[in-house]
């Protein structure tokens, strides 16, 4: 049976061999690439190699910056201690701490998607409004959101925000418009009220799209949150990345921006596993 057809099935082996062909082929490619410059120009910074990026991360998780008043008597400090103050564990504490609050505030936005749908008079409203902020391009605000915020995590919070909500807001909205009349009729001739209706039939049946909606949309929140940190912030992994950039320090940007692309997965798998635990009638595509 060929391969392109329709109903061919690959093995169990066959799977796992094509999942991990480009990983492996991209790793390969690579540092094959990265042995043919550093043999033509040893000095190579562009492409560092598996030791050097892998003594600058040991660097990073077990130092502290070079700005950091503990950097003086690090090597007299704890394993734990050393890992707790290094610049990678303030730089990642620093970024999960406006991560999390900025995921925090996108839920209000998905209860007043769902007040939208329901509510006419509130989608008469709103959704004229939350249509035309949706095609405003977030970073075209950052200026404005400096200048009336200030420079300091509210502005960069603010800027997630206003980049992502709208856009869960609608989803929010058309889920709850697609949920059946018959459904809402049934719940009224059975004596629930309106608001039991919104959150006791509605928000039940869209929630767990809602979640996928989200989980869908982590990383236009970790681009906004990058941009903002790489403009005006004093720590966070974007503004270490932006730092590291001037001094060619490639070989920390890569396991930076791999360490990003690793935290992203894992909250990503977090969100599907316990979409999945909530809600085991739900299919996720």
């Amino acid at each position: 049976m060929s391969v392109l057809q329709i109903h061919a099935h690959p093995t169990r082996t066959t799977v796992w061999i094509l999942s991990w062909f480009l990983f492996v082929t991209g790793v390969i490619s690579y540092f094959w690439v990265s042995r043919e410059r550093h043999r033509d120009n040893p000095d190579d910074r562009v492409m560092p190699t598996l030791r050097q990026m892998s003594q600058a991360f040991v660097d990073a998780t077990l130092k502290p910056a070079e700005d950091d008043e503990a950097a003086a008597n690090a090597s007299q400090q704890s394993l734990a201690t050393r890992v707790r103050n290094s610049m990678l564990w303030k730089d990642t504490a620093a970024t999960g701490r406006r991560f999390l609050i900025s995921m925090a505030l996108l839920f209000p936005a998905v209860l007043l998607g769902l007040h939208m749908g329901m509510f006419p008079h509130v989608g008469a409203f709103f959704l004229r409004f939350v249509l035309f902020f949706d095609k405003i391009v977030a970073l075209s605000l950052l200026p404005i959101l400096f200048i009336a915020f200030g420079i300091d995590e509210l502005a960069k919070v603010m800027l997630i925000v206003v980049g992502v909500a709208p856009t869960i807001i609608l989803d929010a909205f058309n889920l709850t418009r697609s949920v059946p009349k018959e459904q809402i009729v049934k719940g009224f001739t059975l004596g629930a009220g309106d608001f039991s209706i919104t959150y006791r039939i509605v928000l039940k049946q869209i929630w767990p799209r809602v979640l996928n909606s989200i989980r869908l949309n982590l990383k236009s929140v970790m681009l906004f949150l990058f941009a903002g940190e790489m403009i005006a912030s004093t720590d966070g992994l974007a503004y270490r990345i932006a730092l590291l950039r001037r001094h060619m320090g490639m070989d920390t940007i890569i396991p930076y921006v791999l360490w990003v692309a690793l935290l992203l997965f894992l909250v990503d798998f977090g969100m599907r596993t316990l979409n999945r635990k909530l809600h085991p009638w739900f299919q996720e595509a």
